[in-house]
């Protein structure tokens, strides 16, 4: 059962927060650069996301239509949009989401500016969510979750402590994560309680600076095939 999000207080303070973080570079990159953080750079964490990924892609009837739920300054995204039949880039930051839709210009390739927690979300099989929930507060990633039934696949890739950790400890949404608390998101744990048919582990690796793991899992949550 969904939960109710009517009381939750908005508007929530994400929006301003992350367009600080691109305008301010606080993720890294040259002043005037938009730039997603090393998470999206590090090619020894992005090349074995983006195999997994594909080969997943591959193992599909039908290339899917792919909605890529803060797709950042897509330079993972773009390695991934070929195998798709469409390849939706969602964000926040508008001037991203322009500079995104200028520099990347594919017939199967779109670009919004939605708000992931407050907007409908875009249709498709597959959502893509890479470290974007470990930045934001708990109420948020419960919208978010309400959303998910509607897509066939979920690829979840989340920030978490090595080890026994405590999940879901809420945080104000910004650039930080639950890391810090000794937490980190874990949906299929209270409160969040994400209801899927099957659940397959896709890659673990250390994260940069070697401060807890980064893990990307693959949720079925209806049955269908693609």
């Amino acid at each position: 059962m969904k939960k109710e999000t009517s009381s939750i207080k908005k508007p929530w303070p994400t929006k301003a927060a992350m367009e600080q973080i691109y305008a301010k570079n606080l993720w890294g990159g040259e002043e005037g650069d938009f730039f997603s953080g090393m998470g999206s750079h590090d090619m020894s964490l992005v090349n074995p996301y983006i195999d997994v990924v594909i080969s997943f892609f591959k193992t599909l009837k039908n290339p899917p239509i792919v909605c890529d739920l803060g797709c950042g300054d897509f330079n993972v995204g773009k390695q991934l949009a070929p195998y798709a039949k469409r390849y939706i880039g969602v964000d926040i930051v508008a001037n991203l989401m322009a500079h995104n839709q200028e520099l990347f210009q594919e017939k199967n390739l779109e670009f919004h500016c939605l708000n992931l927690a407050e907007d409908e979300l875009p249709k498709g099989d597959c959502a893509i969510l890479r470290q974007v929930l470990q930045h934001l507060s708990n109420a948020e990633v419960q919208a978010i979750v309400n959303k998910l039934s509607q897509y066939q696949y979920v690829i979840l890739t989340e920030h978490i402590p090595e080890g026994e950790f405590a999940p879901n400890k809420d945080i104000i949404s910004g650039q930080g994560i639950r890391l810090k608390k000794q937490s980190g998101v874990d949906l299929e744990a209270p409160p969040f309680n994400l209801e899927f048919k099957e659940k397959e582990e896709l890659m673990r690796a250390r994260s940069v600076g070697n401060r807890g793991i980064i893990v990307t899992k693959l949720y079925t949550i209806q049955n269908n095939s693609i």
